[in-house]
């Protein structure tokens, strides 16, 4: 019975240092999200930070909630490939039927 509960600490401990791993990676990421057939790229980190954004000039002749619209759209790529980015990298790490929200 010991040996059990000795291993299962290390299981544990194990698990949580591939989570501080995964964590760290997440933080380091750096995504790009776009919209308007690259119109507009925003550069996001890990951690939801916005570093850049790059959007092309002919956009400032149109409409400005077409621009608005595409903002808002290149954001919410970027933050979709960090969540699966994030949900890929857990994924691995934490025992089957245990999710986490993200």
């Amino acid at each position: 019975m010991k040996g059990g509960m000795g291993n299962l600490m290390k299981k544990m401990q194990q698990m949580q240092a591939n989570m501080e791993k995964a964590q760290q990676e997440l933080a380091n990421l750096i995504v790009t999200g776009q919209a308007g057939g690259d119109m507009i790229k925003i550069v996001m980190t890990g951690e939801h930070n916005i570093q850049h954004i790059t959007i092309e000039d002919e956009l400032f002749q149109g409409d400005k909630e077409m621009l608005e619209d595409l903002l808002i759209l290149a954001i919410n790529d970027a933050v979709r490939q960090i969540k699966v980015t994030s949900q890929d990298n857990m994924a691995g790490i934490l025992p089957a039927g245990i999710n986490l929200p993200f």
